[in-house]
Parts: structure tokens; C-alpha cells; sequence
């Protein structure tokens, strides 16, 4: 099987590792990957802070930049929630109204495609450690996702996954939302870790690196003996 990847703007530049470990895994599960270098912001920031003209703008070149009707996989539930969701709104009934339906029907969040469309749930990952699962909301409530990731956590030989307390509550990053209203996004990261380091896991994941960006911040910040790690990398762990 042959997908397109798509590497969104916080992997680029922040956790380049967390997309190369995830076409690793793809590849040690059979697929191979495509990696359009020309591809841009997929135009989510834009969007939520109002700027729709922006983001259709992008949304365009997004559209342009997966021209092909194959399987599209990202390592963001953001990213890949909010193609599928908003750019109904952006494009239905414009000259991008064929081309936005086929890269909707495709794309897909990493562990939902391969625990739905590969059918896979062992990736043969080995992981050490203790962890607890931070749900975004992006990966609970916009895009859908269910139990795919902790299903290929308890997979990981060597894991030890234990529950938070309110593990599917907003962690506080929300975008734009940690810079206009930043001492309630602080008070919610605070009580995100608390409910973490409660448990006495060595790590949180989770399947959006804005949320762990988010998190690792107010750790660092407070030297709190906890690290946030992306779902990918914990799947590329041991080989």
C-alpha cells in the first residue's frame, strides 16, 4: 500500500523525530510512504482565530498539494480533525468542491488508520516504562477517535498503562486560546499534570504534540518529575 504523509506545522518544526518514527512504523507495517516537500499548514490556526479568507487560501494549496486519491495519514488528530470537519465549510459548492470530498474521504489520524485500516494493534514496539493517556479534545470530539491508541498501547510490551483522573478533560492548550486567556490555559495544564504525576507515570501521551507542547511547558517551568512523549514515539520504541 502506498500513502501520502502529512507532516503538520508543530511536527515540522518542533518534533520533526515524531514524523520520521511515523513513517518507520508504517514502513515496518508494509506501507510505503509518499512525502510531498511543498506541503504547507493545513490553515487550522487561520481558521480558529477568524481569518477564513486566510485559511481557504491554504486550505486550497492543501488541497492542491494531495492530488492523489490514495490514503492521506497524519500525526495529528487537530490537523487531520479539522480538514475533515471545516472544509465542508470552506469548499462545499466551490471550484475545490470534487477535489475537497476526495482528500476528506482519505485522510486519516495515525492510529486510525492503523488499527482500522491496516488492522494492526501490535506494531512489535517495547516500551519500559509507566504511562499515562491524555485524550485531546481534537482526537475525542473532533475528529472521533475511540480506543485506537490505548488499544496499541496495551500492545507495547513492557508498558504499564495507568489512568488519570479526568483523562478526557481539556488540557488548556486550545490553540490561540493558551495566549488570549492564559491564566485559565495555566490552571488546566495544572491540573492536567497533577492528575498525571497522581497516578506515578513516568510519561503522558498522547496523539496531538500541541497538547504535549502544552504540558512539557508547564512541567519544565515547574520541574515536575514527569515528561509528555507522542504516541508515534512510543510505537518506534525498541525495535
Amino acid at each position: 500500500m502506498l500513502v501520502d504523509i502529512f507532516i503538520p506545522c508543530f511536527i515540522d518544526q518542533i518534533y520533526p523525530e515524531t514524523g520520521i518514527n511515523m513513517v518507520r512504523v508504517l514502513e515496518k507495517l508494509g506501507v510505503s510512504a509518499h512525502y510531498n516537500g511543498n506541503q504547507t499548514c493545513c490553515g487550522q490556526m487561520a481558521f480558529n482565530s477568524g481569518f477564513w479568507d486566510e485559511a481557504k487560501e491554504m486550505g486550497e494549496k492543501f488541497i492542491k498539494d494531495f492530488p492523489n486519491d490514495r490514503p492521506i495519514v497524519g500525526p495529528s488528530a487537530s490537523c487531520t480533525g479539522y480538514v475533515r470537519n471545516y472544509f465542508p465549510w470552506l469548499f462545499h459548492n466551490t471550484a475545490f468542491h470534487y477535489e475537497y470530498k476526495q482528500l476528506r474521504k482519505n485522510i486519516y489520524e495515525f492510529t486510525d488508520f492503523v488499527v482500522n485500516i491496516l488492522k494492526k494493534e501490535d506494531v512489535g514496539a517495547t516500551f519500559e516504562h509507566v504511562v499515562t493517556y491524555h485524550s485531546s479534545c481534537a482526537s475525542l470530539r473532533e475528529y472521533g477517535l475511540k480506543d485506537e491508541p490505548l488499544r496499541l498501547l496495551s500492545h507495547v510490551k513492557g508498558l504499564e498503562l495507568r489512568e488519570m483522573k479526568d483523562q478526557d478533560v481539556c488540557c488548556g492548550f486550545g490553540g490561540t486560546f493558551s495566549v488570549k486567556f492564559e491564566p485559565i490555559s495555566t490552571a488546566m495544564a495544572e491540573q492536567k499534570v497533577k492528575h498525571a504525576v497522581e497516578t506515578g507515570a513516568e510519561y503522558i501521551v498522547s496523539t496531538d504534540s500541541s497538547c504535549l507542547m502544552h504540558l512539557q511547558g508547564y512541567i519544565d517551568k515547574h520541574n515536575i518529575p514527569v515528561k509528555t512523549i507522542h504516541i508515534i514515539d512510543v510505537l518506534a520504541s525498541g525495535w
